[in-house]
């Protein structure tokens, strides 16, 4: 009695010496992320045909009136909003990644995989073929709310569809692959009868582009994104259960149909913001996630800051790669993404085949 009552005072410390090894270790992960989040900001506010130097930077932004009237210009109506949108814009992306790869239980997951944003593309490319500024609308505006309004009304469409016949992740991946198809018809039977004007608005809009970032556009972005975090912050515990499987999630009383109905809005509000005003952006709400998962694994208390700051920095990677391939030409951000991403993902997996 006294050798088992000895060995499991002996195994408590031992435990928590494991358990604060696990804690350190991802919280070190996350550092290095955020390190490499601000590093590539940075980087990303400087670079430009106008040279500017870290200290101009740094101190331009804690006293703008130490820079010139044009300087002031190029930093805050230019540069940092440019920079500042692409993190907001790849954070919420990749957020809203990883929570869709938990409740749909599929590594291929992104917000794509549902049709948010060809249904995005679809009400761009009505706003853009039918002109509707011509009826009062806020020019500037009215091609995002037409995309947001695509992109949520696909997500209201798989929600009820969903609730009909059953939350179940088959029923949901079916539903959105049905979706994706019926939207690219629609929008190619859109660019057949559009104009020459037209189309090339609607192709360059699904290239996607930080091109047009304002502070504006920021607010709108950062507020959806800090609206959504705590429903996500609140459930992180039940995702974390989820990853374990449906009937392990259940036995801890986790509705997961519900959950799963409550996550996909989350994702369609913030996957309908984001690209309402950049276009499509891809790849990065599908590699974010891969890349943190390799770091955190599954428990969602660091994986879902991970896949944020995983996002947030390969769209910022992206945007300050889109300004540097050709000097002078800034390439749409969505290409870039695509370029980088396909073969990041491509090596991702094949570094988990190995590893099974």
């Amino acid at each position: 009695m006294r050798d088992q009552t000895t060995g499991a005072a002996n195994a408590a410390p031992s435990l928590a010496r494991q358990y604060r090894a696990f804690v350190f270790k991802r919280i070190f992960w996350l550092t290095i992320f955020l390190i490499a989040l601000i590093t590539s900001f940075i980087v990303n506010v400087i670079t430009g045909p106008a040279i500017l130097s870290f200290g101009d930077v740094v101190g331009g932004i804690i006293d703008p009136d130490s820079l010139s009237g044009a300087m002031q210009v190029i930093v805050f109506d230019v540069r940092l909003p440019f920079a500042v949108l692409a993190v907001i814009i790849g954070a919420t992306l990749g957020l809203a990644g990883a929570e869709l790869q938990t409740v749909l239980n599929n590594p291929l997951a992104s917000p794509s995989t549902l049709g948010i944003m060809h249904a995005a593309t679809l009400g761009a490319s009505v706003a853009i073929v039918f002109q509707f500024d011509q009826y009062g609308l806020p020019e500037n505006y009215i091609i995002p709310i037409f995309a947001f309004a695509g992109a949520l009304g696909a997500i209201f469409l798989i929600q009820m569809l969903a609730g009909l016949y059953g939350a179940t992740v088959d029923t949901v991946v079916l539903f959105g692959i049905a979706l994706v198809f019926a939207l690219d018809a629609l929008v190619s039977l859109i660019q057949f009868v559009a104009d020459s004007d037209s189309l090339q608005q609607i192709v360059f809009w699904t290239m996607g582009s930080l091109a047009r970032a304002t502070w504006e556009k920021i607010a709108i972005v950062g507020g959806a994104f800090l609206f959504c975090l705590p429903f996500t912050i609140r459930h992180v515990w039940k995702m974390t259960a989820l990853r374990g499987g449906e009937d392990y999630a259940k036995s801890y009383g986790v509705s997961v149909e519900r959950l799963r109905m409550l996550v996909m809005l989350r994702v369609g509000v913030l996957t309908a913001v984001a690209v309402s005003f950049t276009g499509v952006i891809g790849f990065v709400g599908l590699v974010g996630p891969h890349i943190a998962r390799l770091a955190f694994g599954e428990d969602h208390r660091y994986y879902i800051p991970g896949s944020i700051l995983a996002g947030g920095f390969i769209l910022s990677a992206a945007s300050l790669t889109s300004k540097s391939i050709v000097p002078g030409i800034m390439i749409p951000d969505g290409i870039v993404t695509a370029l980088i991403g396909i073969p990041l993902f491509l090596v991702l997996l094949l570094s988990q085949k190995r590893r099974g």
